[in-house]
């Protein structure tokens, strides 16, 4: 039997809702711009009672015969986003109004604060390489600005509502090789305080673009769920126009009706990811995929991660990455839940480049999962490692709860046999890097001055939170001699070859 899941908060746009406004009835709605912020009503899947926030509108489009605005919640991450009728906006409270600037080299004229943006489409590759080896890896798979081409019957602005860059500031901005962060420490969040700066900050990107660019596929149908999507990813033009986008679980593959995927899958032979199975514990396996031997599969895992994430750029050269494939199994095969990726050669020292668990395996320990199998691999290459920054809101709090939990545990560990241990020991022991194990025990207010230096010092909330977390992954854990691994070893000649250096 299908289940159906809601990824986002909010159901299907477009589901009809009776609305009960006194100010739409009967009155001619007020002319709206790209731009504007009105109220507009919060979806809710089992709650009648009506909540509106205050929202800007991105875009706008004729659908049906119907104006539907496009709008961004105010204060809440970008994942909300959603297009909406003239039904859902309260009308009878004040609309903002996009306010107008001076153009800076002519007094007399004036502009929107809006400037134009445009829905994107394929994305093209920077040609130009560096001289070192390093900065050619990171030339060879950065994507210049995306490139843009409307979308029918929509306008879309940048939004007038100032958004800043976002840097990981609670991370102290630190990355492999910045050195240690000690001294003075950096300011330290509580768990709610954390939470709340990714509520209202969440994954933006980088640039403006990014920030106003607007959600094309609305749902997908994967497995046995119907799945909300979060944010653009450039599948093709067409399937915008869709309500559902089909995609085949196992080879990727997307199709814009149902008939077409029944009709592919009555010819698909694929029950699991097309790499090497290099883990088996219980129903959990993990798949080794190379991006220069499984180019297809690797681009069509992207498009689908990148519904889900914001935080990074889409790839399309997927050459200088391996991907690791977390399934389940049943009897009718391997079934995705999530992955991550990494590059075959990180001069920065990266052991993942991007991280992702579906939004229907979310919430179930497998993100923890991910991470560990990770650092497990980099165990066995004998090196340190650490993701590649900036992390995603959800990936960083998945990535401070695995570095705390382990942290802790080896702590406690030492304790019992009257060990001393250092943060070069920890770091030697885990293959986590100095500075999160740095970062972590900051925000654990665990390093304490004590006779002119600093020692580490757990608090008996901290050792409580750990049993307690402890207890509730106890089914969630890797067990290395499940692990069949030989660390690849790619040759410059390799390299070379996939244009990699």
């Amino acid at each position: 039997m299908t289940q159906r899941f809601s990824a986002s908060p909010s159901p299907r746009p477009g589901t009809p809702i009776h609305n009960h406004h006194s100010n739409t009835t009967g009155t001619t709605p007020l002319h709206l711009d790209v731009g504007c912020k009105v109220y507009v009503e919060l979806k809710k899947e089992k709650i009648d009672t009506q909540e509106f926030r205050k929202a800007e509108v991105l875009s706008i489009r004729s659908h049906n015969d119907k104006s539907e605005y496009y709008v961004h919640f105010v204060e809440f991450n970008k994942r909300l986003d959603e297009w909406v009728g003239l039904e859902r906006i309260d009308l009878s409270r004040e609309i903002e109004r996009p306010t107008k600037k001076r153009n800076g080299k002519s007094g007399n004229q004036y502009r929107d604060s809006d400037t134009p943006s445009r829905v994107g489409s394929p994305l093209r590759e920077i040609t130009g390489r560096s001289g070192g080896v390093g900065s050619s890896v990171g030339q060879k798979r950065k994507i210049s600005a995306l490139e843009e081409t409307p979308t029918p019957n929509a306008r879309a602005t940048t939004p007038s509502t100032p958004l800043a860059e976002i840097t990981d500031d609670y991370e102290d901005g630190s990355t492999p090789g910045n050195g240690t962060p000690l001294g003075p420490l950096a300011a330290t969040f509580s768990k709610e305080q954390e939470i709340e700066r990714l509520r209202t900050s969440g994954s933006m990107t980088q640039s403006h673009s990014e920030i106003s660019r607007v959600k094309n596929l609305e749902r997908i149908h994967f497995g046995e769920y119907d799945v909300d999507t979060w944010y653009f990813s450039p599948y093709p033009q067409e399937y915008s126009d869709a309500s559902v986008v089909y995609i085949c679980e196992f080879c990727l593959f997307h199709y814009i009706s149902e008939k077409q995927l029944r009709r592919h899958l009555q010819k698909c032979t694929v029950r699991h990811p097309p790499g090497n199975e290099i883990y088996r514990c219980d129903d959990i396996s993990f798949f080794e995929i190379d991006g220069n031997k499984q180019k297809n599969y690797c681009r069509n895992l992207c498009l689908l991660s990148k519904l889900f994430l914001d935080h990074k750029t889409l790839y399309y050269d997927v050459d200088p990455f391996l991907f690791y494939i977390m399934c389940q199994q049943d009897e009718f095969g391997c079934h995705m839940i999530g992955y991550f990726s990494k590059e075959k050669e990180s001069t920065e020292g990266y052991n993942l480049a991007c991280i992702l668990t579906l939004p229907q395996h979310q919430r179930k320990g497998f993100g923890r999962l991910l991470i560990a199998f990770s650092y497990e691999l980099s165990k066995k290459e004998g090196k340190v490692g650490s993701p590649e920054k900036p992390l995603s809101d959800l990936g960083l709090l998945s990535y401070r709860s695995y570095w705390t939990e382990v942290i802790v545990e080896l702590l406690l560990e030492t304790k019992e046999n009257n060990e001393d241990i250092t943060i070069e020991d920890i770091s030697a022991r885990t293959s986590i890097a100095t500075t999160d194990i740095l970062q972590t025990l900051q925000s654990l207010c665990a390093i304490k001055p004590y006779k002119g230096q600093q020692i580490i010092c757990l608090s008996d909330g901290v050792i409580a939170s750990y049993h307690k977390t402890k207890e509730k992954h106890k089914n969630r854990r890797i067990d290395e001699s499940c692990l069949q691994w030989t660390p690849p070893h790619f040759t410059s000649t390799d390299l070379l070859s996939e244009n990699l250096i």
